[in-house]
């Protein structure tokens, strides 16, 4: 039985090019991006796109990130969902900078939330407040994944979605050689989420990995 289909570059640019609904703002974003030290860091126009999509498709109104870069994944958030507000946790103001100017070029800077500071921090806080979100995105150091995944899970309304990004590592989760702080990190969440039997799990071969939690909505009476 096929298990994934083998995707060639040619194979991904027809992906593109018969699903791809990536806005200007968006493209602009990418391509600003593609330039700068670390732009492997940026999420898949394929991906935004789907996330745009399951967060439809879940009903969200707020949703949280952990890790945003240059501010593609929430710029892609906010465009899919009209009436979506968005809280963004980051440490790096160079990075963050980029978002900002994309995000206010396409309007959209006053329904992001954007704070700089350890995350964890920011999710205490966030947890003090009472807020509570519908979806939730994780994409920051790996070596902190389990910590930020327990803080998003206690903040996730039932029905809602964690979704874990860089799951596969660029397949280093599967190299016995590689024990790096990172690395590990990555497995453990992987393995937590595995044995977590208050979500329902998928894992997906999408970019580089994107690993999705739903927390089981609560009985009807």
């Amino acid at each position: 039985m096929k298990r994934i289909v083998d995707v060639s570059d040619r194979l991904y640019d027809y992906i593109l090019e018969m699903t791809s609904r990536e806005s200007s703002e968006l493209a602009a974003l990418r391509e600003e991006t593609s330039t700068l030290t670390g732009s492997g860091m940026q999420i898949s126009r394929d991906q935004g796109q789907f996330m745009g999509l399951l967060g439809n498709m879940i009903g969200a109104g707020d949703y949280l990130e952990i890790g945003t870069f240059t501010g593609y994944s929430a710029l892609a958030m906010v465009q899919a969902l009209p009436r979506l507000q968005v809280t963004c946790l980051d440490v790096s103001e160079e990075w963050t900078s980029v978002a900002r100017r994309h995000w206010q070029a396409a309007g959209v800077a006053d329904r992001i939330d954007l704070r700089l500071a350890p995350a964890l921090e920011s999710l205490a806080q966030l947890a003090a407040d009472g807020r509570q979100f519908d979806f939730c995105f994780i994409d920051a150091d790996k070596a902190n994944m389990v910590n930020y995944y327990e803080a998003a899970l206690s903040m996730l309304r039932p029905g809602g979605v964690i979704a874990l990004d860089n799951v596969l590592w660029d397949g280093a989760v599967i190299d016995p050689e590689d024990s790096s702080e990172e690395t590990e990190g990555v497995r453990a969440v992987n393995a937590h989420l595995r044995d977590d039997q208050r979500v329902d799990i998928s894992l997906l071969p999408i970019g580089d990995g994107l690993l999705l939690a739903r927390k089981p909505s609560a009985p009807q009476d």
